[in-house]
């Protein structure tokens, strides 16, 4: 049997396991939250689910399991055994760190019951030496905010495996109708030329020659265009590098028929002819003729 790959991302508590766990996500990991280590190898026995193969499925899991400690050493052997492959990753900060993360969380440790809490994280770093030993990656986050460790989570993994690309969605839009909810970048086109108010190419859209013509034949637009795909070369291997899988760029014009849907399809063009995946929606071209 093929199996996906395994990322079994555990540590101290407060440490940013489920940052880690989120940044894994993002890049097209199948994750799995404080599962109990017993359980591992029955979960395992079920089909992978859709799209595991491609990256992997990551699993959460610490000493709020309470049989973690006695059972993740034979657990793990057992998945050697049956020749599945995984890597451990093992996150800790420094103590005076932690303190502060749970007294500004006010979350209990596991490990304080009865006990103060440097007693409980002491504890549990003397538990989990064994297993950070062991660790193929070890990250500290003592020093790192919550997108730097995402980041570094992501660049760990960027070097072992083909992570799920970039995709950009375009969209065309009228502002009469509203933002698309979803957009990440908005650039509003609404100071160019409107071909609405020319007779002959009011009832055309965007994507007629005749249209993009008019639009693209002024100044004004060509330095639109120009000046947004050098920002846009600029951006998207930036968001790779920080792990990001879907960006959005919505260009509006009043109606969103004409002036949006052709800056649009030259932005689609240019990401697409750098190969990124790209693709486009007019959301508004259909909506009644009143404005362009």
């Amino acid at each position: 049997m093929n199996h996906p790959t395994l990322l079994i991302v555990t540590g101290l508590s407060g440490s940013g396991k489920s940052t880690a766990l989120a940044a894994l996500e993002d890049v097209g990991f199948f994750c799995v939250d404080n599962m109990p280590v017993a359980l591992l190898p029955r979960f395992l026995e079920l089909p992978p689910p859709n799209g595991a193969e491609a990256t992997g499925i990551a699993f959460g899991m610490d000493l709020r399991d309470k049989g973690f400690i006695s059972s993740y050493d034979r657990v793990l052997k057992g998945l050697r055994v049956q020749k599945f492959r995984f890597e451990i990753m093992f996150l800790e900060a420094g103590e005076q760190v932690l303190i502060q993360r749970f007294s500004a969380t006010r979350r209990q440790h596991p490990l304080t019951r009865g006990r103060g809490l440097l007693v409980g994280i002491r504890r549990e770093q003397e538990l989990l030496q064994p297993l950070r030993a062991a660790a193929d990656y070890v990250i500290d986050s003592t020093l790192l905010n919550v997108h730097e460790l995402k980041q570094k989570v992501v660049g760990i993994v960027a070097e072992q495996r083909s992570l799920e690309p970039l995709r950009v969605h375009v969209i065309s839009f009228g502002f009469k109708y509203g933002l698309p909810p979803e957009a990440d970048l908005v650039i509003d086109v609404r100071f160019l030329l409107n071909p609405f108010f020319v007779p002959e190419l009011k009832a055309l859209d965007g994507e007629d020659s005749e249209i993009r013509e008019f639009v693209l034949k002024a100044p004004d637009a060509s330095a639109l265009i120009a000046k947004y795909t050098d920002l846009i070369d600029f951006l998207l291997p930036r968001y790779e590098k920080e792990g990001k899988t879907q960006l959005s760029i919505a260009v509006g014009c009043t109606g969103g028929r004409h002036r949006s849907v052709v800056v649009a399809r030259a932005l689609y063009d240019h990401i697409g002819a750098r190969g990124n995946r790209v693709e486009l929606i007019h959301r508004d071209i259909h909506q009644p003729q009143e404005t362009g």
